[in-house]
């Protein structure tokens, strides 16, 4: 099923250091048909300023996707993990147990975002985070894996309500975003999510 949603009808809010879209229910918006989508929870498309960002705040139980569109996200955990996450590339963070992060941007320019949440189907696992980046070259006009090979375990094994836990988020490689999730991000476009099953 597609679901096509106006830009403007969407949730969500310009904060000043972050202009925000919720496709489901977030923060301040809320819209009772909208809360969630089986186990996906939240699907948000930020723009963070330059200089800012989300200051330390703890997570539990929950997948946490994040896909650069443009400039770089910065990550800090409680779990002494690090990272930078460029336009193009993806991290995910396994809440498990629990743990706290930041994500700034560091960069001069606004960095452009979605933010996936989804809620896993066994609790209590042991938190993790891990980043992979896409170079444009090797991911542009393709759709599985390159020169034929094998794939190999992906860090996000299926959309419809399940992620790897921590061990496979270390180790494992990112094969792709959900295929088709691609909301529109911009006035003048609709903005689509979707859906299997």
């Amino acid at each position: 099923m597609i679901d096509v949603r106006p830009y403007d009808s969407l949730g969500g809010g310009n904060h000043g250091w972050l202009d925000t879209k919720h496709h489901f229910s977030f923060a301040d918006y809320y819209d009772p048909s909208r809360t969630q989508w089986g186990n996906l929870r939240v699907w948000n498309d930020d723009i963070i300023a330059p200089g800012t960002g989300f200051p330390p705040h703890p997570h539990r139980d929950m997948e946490i996707i994040t896909y650069v569109r443009e400039g770089a996200i910065t990550h800090r955990d409680s779990m002494g993990n690090t990272g930078r996450t460029e336009a193009g590339d993806v991290q995910v963070m396994s809440a498990g147990t629990g743990i706290t992060h930041s994500e700034y941007n560091m960069e001069d320019v606004p960095t452009t975002l979605f933010q996936i949440w989804i809620i896993p189907t066994r609790r209590g696992e042991a938190p993790g985070w891990g980043a992979r980046p896409f170079p444009r070259g090797d991911r542009a006009g393709r759709t599985g894996p390159r020169d034929g090979a094998a794939r190999k375990p992906a860090m996000i094994s299926r959309l419809n309500g399940t992620f790897s836990n921590a061990t496979s988020t270390r180790t494992g490689s990112v094969q792709a975003c959900p295929a088709g999730s691609r909301p529109h991000g911009r006035p003048g476009h609709n903005a689509r999510v979707r859906h299997s099953g």
